[in-house]
């Protein structure tokens, strides 16, 4: 039961800041692509990256961390539900160079996250 609480938690907070943060981002930045969708995605990749990383690195982190940070948080922050709508709403909008740049730009974006929680997770690991 303490498993379900903790991802439902997690959950919460990574959906409401998700929700605050594409509040905060689109009318200051307009544009477009959904940068707020952009910047969960990374975030959440690097976060997801660096906790991962660093446990399987030998950094001690109690199971119910673990899971309120990766399968709560991360889960309800990052989305992919919404990235794939707001793809091909660029491209039914704006045409498949704007969609595909989107898409593309936030799977290398997401890889070059994770690579730099890695290293990070390396670094930590060695001090």
């Amino acid at each position: 039961m303490l498993a379900f609480l903790l991802v439902t938690a997690g959950s919460a907070l990574g959906g409401f800041l998700r929700y605050a943060i594409a509040l905060l981002i689109h009318p200051r930045v307009g544009g477009a692509w959904p940068l707020g969708t952009l910047l969960v995605n990374v975030v959440g990749c690097f976060v997801l990256s660096l906790v991962n990383e660093s446990v399987s690195r030998g950094f001690s982190l109690r199971p119910e961390l673990r899971l309120l940070l990766t399968t709560g948080f991360c889960g309800g922050f990052t989305t992919y539900s919404t990235f794939n709508h707001e793809t091909v709403k660029l491209v039914e909008e704006h045409g498949v160079l704007s969609g595909g740049g989107y898409a593309a730009t936030t799977c290398v974006l997401c890889l070059l996250a994770h690579v730099a929680a890695s290293i990070l997770a390396r670094r930590l690991a060695s001090v």
